[in-house]
């Protein structure tokens, strides 16, 4: 009989647990702001209050912790969507659209991070380290099956759609998503 109890299956409940915590704060952080009550955190995530602050003893904690697996949650999407899409640049497009998602999650939280400008670096750094790279694999997939340009820098693009996303949430007639679709469209490889 295999023991299901042990000390592996508890660290997975645990790592599970917490994704569904940072997930459930993510969703309130962006219905109600990174200021929203931790009880509400807490009864998104179906546990008590307590339970936030074991495991995120400061807002600052779950504030850091949400945009970092939101950051990972994002790199992890890269490759999915490249083994998913039926092309390369649909793949692309897959993966900018999720992070455009992040970015417009990410905006209250970096903002919450700016007063702790040491952590706010860092993070940003994380973004950058974690998040270029996967950007830049689709980038040569789709260059390399000559659907998009091959001088398109990845950084630069990412700086560009979150360029295009800023104001997204505080103007209700601008459409980010319909601008860096137009951004998208020009990186086709056209003879």
């Amino acid at each position: 009989m295999t023991d299901t109890t042990g000390p592996g299956r508890r660290r997975a409940d645990a790592r599970r647990n917490q994704r569904s915590l940072l997930d459930a704060a993510a969703a309130v952080f962006v219905a109600s702001g990174v200021e929203a009550p931790v009880r509400d955190i807490a009864a998104a995530a179906g546990v008590g209050v307590g339970t936030v602050y074991r495991h995120f003893p400061t807002r600052a904690d779950l504030v850091v912790a949400v945009y970092r697996h939101q950051v990972e949650a994002c790199a992890e999407a890269g490759p999915v969507c490249l083994a998913q899409a039926p092309t390369p640049y649909a793949a692309l497009t897959r993966w900018i659209d999720q992070f455009v998602d992040l970015l417009v999650t990410k905006h209250g939280l970096a903002a919450a991070l700016r007063a702790d400008s040491g952590q706010f670096d860092a993070l940003h750094g994380y973004f950058v380290d974690r998040l270029v790279p996967v950007c830049a694999a689709l980038l040569d997939a789709a260059a390399e099956a000559g659907e998009t340009r091959r001088d398109v820098d990845a950084y630069q693009l990412l700086r560009g759609v979150g360029n295009l996303c800023i104001g997204a949430d505080s103007d209700p007639r601008y459409d980010a998503r319909r601008l860096v679709g137009l951004l998208l469209a020009g990186l086709r490889y056209r003879d």
